[in-house]
């Protein structure tokens, strides 16, 4: 949910306003121009979308997959921007671009946030999707799920009886 959460706010804050998102991955001086461009109006969406699959639990593995390597993407840039001194906002949750006289880049605790919501990606590809998600009904959470409910007695209602 955290990282669901994460998304949606960071990619709804950015598109509203596409034109600030573009300027952000701009900033960076890691792409060519037209793909930054692409990015900057694409990133918002991709972000809302993943960020609900994981909330609802709808492709959920696929989804944590994406949302992980988004979150070491973003770990990359920021750790590129620092090291190639730029000092710019990271735009993770709207705005972005050069920083103001006096403003201080806060690239530590960036890298820092997105490299946890890295392992919570990690996480959830790892352990089957939660009894909520829609991934259960659909038939889309892999066996592990049947194999759970066999070891603790969910599936016959006897604990401890498997395969009865």
């Amino acid at each position: 949910m955290v990282l669901g959460g994460v998304l949606i706010v960071a990619g709804g804050l950015k598109i509203g306003n596409p034109a600030d998102s573009v300027v952000a991955v701009r900033a960076y001086e890691l792409l060519p121009e037209q793909v930054a461009t692409a990015a900057g109006y694409g990133l918002p969406i991709v972000e809302v979308v993943v960020g609900v699959l994981l909330i609802v639990g709808l492709m959920t593995r696929v989804a944590a997959v994406i949302a992980a390597l988004l979150m070491f993407a973003f770990v990359f840039g920021i750790a590129w921007a620092w090291a190639h001194g730029l000092r710019i906002d990271c735009g993770c949750f709207g705005g972005g671009g050069q920083l103001g006289a006096g403003q201080e880049p806060t690239y530590l605790v960036d890298i820092l946030r997105d490299f946890g919501l890295v392992l919570l990606g990690a996480w959830i590809v790892r352990f089957p999707p939660g009894r909520f998600a829609l991934d259960r009904p659909l038939g889309l959470a892999g066996a592990e799920h049947l194999l759970d409910e066999e070891e603790n007695g969910d599936e016959q209602g006897r604990p401890g009886e498997v395969g009865a």
